[in-house]
């Protein structure tokens, strides 16, 4: 019973903690726009991942496995690689604008797990015999940061894409030619029309768009990879073209695309990032969307 007492603790504080650092972190950009709410939204950001990060360790101590084995526990998972990854990510970017992005993000998806899964899929009850490997930690936990990078660097390619368009109307159209000229990077407060869209913002975010997406994509690979091995011990086959294995390839096709393009061909900005928006939408498919359409080999995370 106390454990459970615990785990309710961190589990309400994570949500309204969530709410709490969305709502500031809007209010921020929006109407109040100083350092004090900024710091709020900022140091709630952090409770609250720290709450769910001491969440998954509760339901690791008292379930005695790696709390990955649902779709429940790998939301939970998945939410604090986001906020890991977006605090990080502000450091560099400097710029209040992923978070007030990528925070909403994480509550939606918090709140479906929490609330939109059955009860029976949040309860602690063991390892199903297919999930008792040794590969569960190396495979699911590689697929997760695989997700939270990706996600959050196509989320970074939806973001440069909506600001090239307010660039675009703000500006003359020929100002696109002196897209990168600008090397001071400034906070963006652009819809209240404080200051100009600075343009050295969009290349900073554009390189970590591109960062996050090639940091990502070798986790990816090697979450395929690890899949496939384990698949080959649990069920005699490497590959069954199962629903999830399917999108999961599609994801990489994707990702692979992207960096092709970077790499070989020197796309960047609007291209790279339109490729990167797709990507967004994909792999989302294949995180939860592939979950809503029926049964296959991983059965254990699916909804039906």
């Amino acid at each position: 019973m106390e454990t459970k007492a615990i785990e309710l603790f961190f589990t309400n504080a994570t949500f309204y903690g969530l709410v709490i650092s969305t709502l500031s972190s809007w209010t921020n950009l929006f109407f109040l726009q100083s350092k004090f709410w900024s710091f709020v939204s900022k140091a709630i950001s952090v409770f609250s991942t720290s709450s769910i990060v001491l969440l998954l360790v509760t339901r690791w101590s008292y379930g005695k496995y790696f709390p990955l084995s649902n779709l429940y526990e790998s939301i939970l998972f998945l939410s604090a690689i986001l906020l890991i990854c977006q605090q990080l990510a502000e450091i560099k970017l400097s710029t209040r604008l992923i978070r007030c992005l990528n925070l909403p993000l994480v509550l939606c998806l918090y709140w479906f797990g929490v609330s939109g899964l059955p009860k029976e899929m949040r309860a602690i009850t063991g390892l199903a015999p297919s999930l008792q490997s040794n590969w569960l930690m190396m495979h699911v936990s590689v697929m997760m940061v695989s997700y939270g990078t990706l996600i959050l660097g196509s989320l970074l390619s939806l973001l440069f894409l909506l600001l090239n368009i307010i660039l675009i109307k703000k500006e003359n159209p020929s100002s696109k030619n002196s897209f990168y000229a600008s090397e001071q990077n400034q906070d963006l407060q652009v819809i209240n029309n404080q200051q100009p869209l600075q343009n050295s913002l969009l290349k900073v975010i554009d390189t970590w768009s591109y960062r996050l997406i090639g940091l990502g994509f070798p986790f990816l690979t090697l979450g395929i990879i690890s899949g496939a091995v384990w698949a080959n011990e649990a069920w005699g086959a490497y590959w069954s073209w199962d629903p999830k294995e399917s999108w999961a390839l599609i994801t990489w096709l994707t990702f692979a695309i992207y960096l092709h393009a970077r790499l070989i061909k020197g796309w960047t900005g609007e291209k790279t990032a339109t490729i990167g928006g797709i990507g967004f939408i994909i792999i989302w498919i294949c995180y939860l969307g592939v979950n809503f359409l029926g049964k296959g080999l991983h059965s254990y995370g699916w909804i039906s």
